[in-house]
């Protein structure tokens, strides 16, 4: 499998080599008009709640999926898009999107923070909804990760890192709509009647004026599965609006609905859960304001909250035996603000965060958490940026803690930097972990928090046609929360099980150039992730559910060659896990835009590999999908 994907990136570097150019020696237009959106990614504001810091000053590593890749890759979810970013671990259960558990760097579902637009949306419930987003890809601008413990920038529960979805601010009026459909051309085992399939549609509508604007995306998809009852239907509305009466002063409101129904088989409890049957749904909204006071000075207040139902029936859709009801619901209120000076910058705000839980198979619970952040940025000294800050915290349940961090960065030139970050961080267990009751899995009430602590080292570069970033970093984790049983058991528990520490090397490229034609660009993403968990050892020998699971070694190499109207695009991901199989995926996309039309033709998984992402669920063979995006704007 690893040859297939070192051939694949061969023959992308020969026919790169053989036709193209470093667009840098060319004075035309064209080419200054190609290098303009890798300057814009440079200047792009990673979107903290508090300071404003451009992505080439940023001394951590983050990574981009923006509007470029987002048109390129051969995905239609939010889950496909994380799959192709290295150290994003995406183990999906379904295909459309249905089902899927992230993590960033070798942590679990439940360490990596979740937000949109900045907003805290994970689940209080259990990570396994994390990425339950009531938010079409059309509707995305570009999704932020950011790796390692974010406590300061976000609070509790980003032990690992979190991923930010930023959704598209509209500059005209406009109306769209994107139609797809594809099929794997292999028989409905459930049915005998046809092919495994799945259509879906995409509208959105944008209003825009001088001091509003409004958008509105509708998403739908609808697919009898890829085996045995993994049929699915999902809805998504998302609406958002702002209103500008004046320069220094703007209101924005949002709302995001989601309805996720899919047969379950295999997803949580194999083998016995064949018949299972979930439904999803959730709400979500927010409303924020930002006023700038001064020059020096501004504040943004803001609230949201997040409802959602989980209807989970182990035994089959119209079998109420076995049946789990949860109902819970999130609600934040927060004060952010900055403060310039002469020689720095400093930011600070507090939050609350008010959870519950009522479920037939959790119990019915509440937890309050209150914080405070402070953070102070400086570039006095020369070519040295410092960012340093601390995230105190109260919860009802685990009392007083502070996170502190510090960012540094050191230009040695003008497009390499040097960088360390360290910072702490802390994830509450979910309710799933402290109470829940199943036949399959028992909660744990006497859990402790999960504390971080991690340090990195690394390298940045950055040109008009290149990003480029490396780095190490040692994260130990106390009281690491895992799911255990003994051999030959039915039941999983959870329990807090030491100290899990992790050491892993990661670089990231970003390539853009031309070919001897003007009309010829080359577009290549590549990155190399290598990981080396190290787990307490049990006194007793346990089955684990997670420990195994975390990737070791992870390469993605993304190659699209754009010509006039036409593009293609060779997607290549390979995965080798601690005790898995390896396995080789390369997927591909042919399009062709004009005006303001697109139509593409997509084959994933072309060399119909069987694999495993999550438990024991194999994930679909080779899948074709054709898709039409038109957009008209007034």
């Amino acid at each position: 499998m690893f040859l297939k994907f070192y051939y694949s990136l061969i023959l992308g570097s020969i026919i790169s080599n053989t036709q193209a150019q470093n667009s840098i020696a060319y004075s035309d237009g064209n080419a200054l008009d190609f290098l303009a959106d890798t300057n814009k990614l440079a200047e792009v504001i990673i979107k903290e709640n508090r300071l404003q810091i451009p992505f080439a000053k940023q001394s951590r590593q983050i990574q981009l999926v923006d509007q470029q890749m987002i048109k390129q890759l051969p995905a239609r979810s939010i889950n496909e898009l994380l799959a192709y970013v290295a150290g994003v671990d995406l183990r999906q259960r379904g295909p459309f999107g249905t089902q899927a558990d992230v993590s960033i760097d070798g942590g679990s579902f439940d360490q990596t923070m979740v937000l949109i637009n900045g907003v805290k949306v994970s689940d209080s419930q259990t990570g396994h909804h994390a990425l339950n987003i009531p938010i079409p890809t059309d509707a995305i601008e570009r999704i932020e990760i950011l790796k390692g413990p974010a406590a300061r920038l976000y609070g509790i529960n980003s032990l690992t890192g979190a991923i930010n979805i930023v959704t598209k601010n509209s500059e005209k009026s406009a109306i769209s709509a994107h139609l797809y459909g594809g099929t794997s051309f292999r028989d409905n085992v459930a049915t005998k009647k046809g092919y495994y399939f799945g259509e879906a549609a995409q509208l959105g509508a944008e209003w825009v004026k001088e001091k509003h604007r409004h958008q509105l995306y509708y998403g739908f998809e609808k697919t009898n599965g890829q085996r045995y009852n993994t049929a699915a239907e999902n809805q998504k509305v998302y609406y958002q609006g702002a209103y500008m009466p004046a320069e220094q002063h703007k209101l924005n409101w949002s709302f995001g609905y989601l309805d996720n129904a899919f047969g379950a088989n295999g997803y949580y409890a194999a083998p016995g859960d064949k018949e299972s049957y979930e439904h999803v749904k959730n709400a979500f909204s927010s409303l924020s304001s930002t006023h700038k006071l001064s020059e020096q000075f501004s504040i943004s207040p803001r609230i949201s909250n997040r409802y959602q139902e989980d209807d989970y029936r182990y035994l089959g859709r119209e079998n109420t035996k076995g049946r789990s009801k949860h109902y819970n619901n999130t609600f934040s209120a927060e004060l952010n603000a900055s403060l310039k000076q002469s020689y720095g910058d400093f930011g600070f705000g507090i939050e609350s965060r008010l959870e519950d839980i009522k479920s037939t198979a959790i119990g019915d619970h509440k937890r309050q958490n209150h914080g405070a952040y402070m953070e102070f940025k400086t570039e006095q000294i020369n070519k040295l940026y410092i960012n340093i800050g601390a995230y105190i915290n109260y919860n009802s349940d685990y009392n007083w803690q502070v996170f502190p961090g510090i960012d540094l960065g050191y230009d040695v030139t003008k497009q390499w930097k040097i960088v360390f970050n360290t910072g702490t961080a802390q994830r509450i267990p979910s309710f799933t972990d402290l109470y829940l009751r199943q036949t399959g899995n028992i909660g744990n009430p006497n859990l402790v928090s999960e504390n971080a602590w991690q340090s990195e080292f690394g390298v940045k570069y950055l040109s008009n046609n290149m990003v480029f970033q490396a780095g190490y970093f040692y994260r130990n984790i106390s009281q690491f929360i895992d799911w255990l049983r003994e051999e030959g058991a039915i039941a999983w528990q959870s329990e807090n099980r030491g100290n899990n520490k992790m050491q892993g090397f990661q670089t990231n490229l970003r390539y853009e150039f031309q070919g001897h034609n003007p009309n010829t660009k080359f577009f290549i993403n590549a990155g190399y992730n290598y990981l080396r968990p190290q787990v307490a050892t049990l006194a007793v020998p346990l089955q684990s559910k997670y420990e195994i699971e975390s990737l070791r070694h992870q390469l993605i190499g993304n190659i699209t060659v754009q010509q006039g109207n036409f593009s293609l695009t060779s997607a290549n991901r390979y995965s080798e896990r601690i005790s898995q199989k390896s396995y080789y995926i390369s997927d591909f996309r042919l399009a062709y835009e004009k005006s303001s039309y697109r139509f593409y033709i997509d084959a994933q998984n072309i060399f119909d590999v069987r694999y495993i992402e999550a438990a024991a669920i194999p994930m679909p063979g080779r899948w074709y999908t054709m898709g039409v995006k038109v957009r008209l704007e007034r």
